[in-house]
């Protein structure tokens, strides 16, 4: 059963922060590649100084690092207005409007709630990507020195009826949104934010989603796992703490599995640094799992790979010319990884990883893990500018995973490789926060 309550969230404070799209930033794990350092440049409270803020020369001699000026800066922008605590406990409804590359406009409705934590095995909340540790000690150490979250984790939650939505679309009606700003990095992408504080919708809500289960991490495993962590290791410190004690509980951004706006990017592939066979060699031993058709363009690729079908996948290959492989022999994945379902054996993103990578291209999965060979791309066209620059050997051309999909593997228990989805857009960080501490009761 599913515990989502409201809570007193902490937000910039606009009459001190005119222009809050100086101030939000893109999630701590995509911050990279020159990024933080626009971040840092617009505006001196930016929340990336707290999320992903700068080492500095002698930040492990144990006295200051990263995560104390994080919590320094907290307390700092606190105490001189920057930021701001909402007077009553509110969820926050958080509409994303976008345009896809048909130009198709969308908008994902969602809402901002604290989540009360659950093991996987509750069966609560389900996970559907693997994670590494590295990023769950980073985090964990910003949590302890901070005792709030600021970062979102992206849940899916089962909703047919819509009937959260209709909730919140209710009441909404006619306000104009608490916050309305457009982020650095994906400009085109519109964050609505209402607060929502009446009692009766609240209670609504919270019983709406009572009785749900097979909550779906759709982004922001490592942030789940280490509030698990940060949970323990308070229980232990605080024994005595009441049951809606902060640290139990998550900030979450919880979407519908049914909304018309939920999309899933693809993920592609670049394989760089790689000279133990030639692309060519590459080709020829992919024809003992897929049938290998040389395209004209890439938009005779693209055509064809949009008319896979669950039973008949395919993949995109380059390396200055275009590939579709179209996996020939199903069984094969059986054959391979007995021990896997059937819903992960026939992820695209599985054919690739276990045929492609591991048997043909002989990369191992602790070299993928290492990024030794591999680098990920949602921008298709950076990724085949790599391998026209003789940057990279060849691009993996991969088409979306689909939300079925992700339901049938977590379902089963089973995780996928990682990057197997890449929901869009990004739920930013800078809208709200949420202290956890022991006092902090929701």
């Amino acid at each position: 059963m599913a515990t989502v309550k409201a809570f007193h969230g902490v937000r910039y404070n606009p009459n001190k922060v005119d222009d809050l799209s100086k101030v939000v930033s893109q999630p701590y794990d995509r911050i990279r590649h020159g990024l933080q350092d626009q971040y840092y440049d617009l505006h001196p409270y930016n929340i990336v100084r707290i999320t992903k803020g700068r080492e500095q020369p002698g930040d492990h001699s144990g006295s200051e690092d990263v995560y104390t000026r994080a919590r320094d800066y907290y307390r700092a922008w606190l105490d001189a207005g920057y930021l701001l605590r909402d007077t009553k406990p509110a969820f926050y409804v958080y509409h994303q409007t976008f345009t896809l590359p048909d130009g198709t406009e969308l908008t994902r409705r969602a809402f901002v709630g604290a989540l009360e934590l659950a093991e996987f095995d509750e069966g609560i909340v389900l996970p559907h990507e693997r994670t590494l540790s590295g990023p769950k000690v980073d985090r964990l150490n910003l949590l302890r020195a901070t005792a709030v979250n600021f970062g979102q984790i992206f849940m899916l939650h089962p909703d047919p009826d819509n009937r959260v939505n209709a909730i919140f679309d209710a009441a909404i009606a006619g306000r104009e949104p608490d916050i309305d700003v457009r982020e650095l990095f994906e400009k085109d992408v519109r964050q609505q934010v209402w607060v929502v504080t009446d009692p009766e919708v609240l209670a609504q809500v919270t019983a709406e989603m009572a009785p749900k289960t097979g909550l779906i991490i759709a982004d922001g495993h490592h942030r789940y796992e280490t509030a698990l962590n940060y949970r323990a290791e308070m229980r232990e410190k605080y024994p005595n703490a009441p049951a809606n004690a902060g640290f139990n509980f998550r900030m979450v951004t919880l979407v519908s599995m049914d909304d018309p706006g939920l999309t899933i990017l693809p993920t592609h592939r670049e394989m760089h640094d790689y000279e133990a066979k030639t692309t060519s060699q590459i080709l020829d031993e992919a024809k003992q799992y897929f049938e290998v058709t040389a395209m004209d363009s890439r938009a005779a690729l693209e055509e064809a790979m949009a008319q896979a079908t669950p039973s008949d996948r395919r993949l995109g290959f380059y390396d200055g010319g275009y590939y579709l492989l179209r996996l020939s022999d199903p069984d094969v994945m059986t054959r391979v990884v007995p021990e896997r379902a059937e819903e992960w054996r026939m992820l695209d993103v599985s054919l690739l990883h276990e045929l492609m990578i591991e048997r043909v291209m002989d990369v191992s999965k602790e070299k993928v893990e290492a990024k030794e060979n591999i680098e990920y791309h949602r921008d298709l066209d950076l990724a085949i500018q790599r391998v026209d620059e003789g940057k990279a050997q060849c691009v993996f051309i991969m088409n979306p995973t689909r939300i079925e999909e992700v339901k049938a593997c977590s379902a089963q228990g089973e995780k996928m490789p990682q990057k197997s989805t890449d929901f869009y857009p990004k739920v930013i960080s800078g809208l709200v926060a949420m202290p956890v501490t022991p006092d902090d009761e929701l």
